[in-house]
């Protein structure tokens, strides 16, 4: 079994913008891709899960996110980083339109998509880590039983209770990388 680094989208990978679809307004978050790398190297598969409420909104269609994410995962790819999947609920259960208005599982706070991939991947969730910049995020790797819940200071504003939620609190990527790894702290520095 193979244990995942599990990211939250919007505030964690790319800069926080409202109902965010397309590419040009995409702008990736300083520190991401050297976490990542980190992570990959202490043996993690990069997984990406994200609310995507715009959908049942009607903002934007799901071929939409896919395209948008397909584009994501060829930056990363650029970078020699392997995004292992995409997981993404399309769902609200007030604001969602048709089909899209259900309280579903896969919604964080809920575990739906950490435990999908749990299945699909044959993943250990005990030794797995999230990302995150919301107390959803931290309460659905909770919910799964994660072995690290990592909370951001990158996206939304964080409370004191969502900072003591967490496992882990950094509010940058950079810090986070050295809290998550601090071994790759002391080899920069030669140790």
């Amino acid at each position: 079994m193979q244990k995942a680094f599990f990211l939250d989208r919007d505030g964690v990978i790319n800069i926080e913008k409202h109902y965010l679809h397309q590419i040009e307004d995409f702008d990736f978050i300083e520190g991401i891709f050297e976490l990542c790398h980190v992570a990959t190297s202490a043996g993690y598969c990069l997984i990406i899960v994200t609310n995507q409420s715009g959908i049942a909104r009607g903002y934007y269609t799901e071929q939409q996110l896919i395209d948008l994410m397909s584009w994501v995962v060829d930056e990363f790819a650029k970078r020699n980083l392997t995004i292992l999947d995409f997981f993404y609920c399309p769902h609200h259960p007030v604001h969602g339109m048709g089909n899209y208005q259900i309280d579903c599982n896969c919604r964080k706070p809920k575990p739906g998509m950490l435990l999908e991939a749990a299945r699909k991947h044959n993943l250990n969730l005990s030794e797995s880590i999230l990302v995150g910049d919301k107390l959803s995020d931290i309460k659905a790797g909770k919910a799964a039983r994660l072995k690290t819940t990592a909370l951001v200071g990158t996206g939304h504003r964080v409370s004191e209770q969502d900072i003591n939620t967490a496992d882990v609190f950094a509010q940058s990527l950079k810090e986070l990388k050295n809290q998550l790894f601090p071994f790759t702290v002391k080899a920069n520095h030669g140790i």
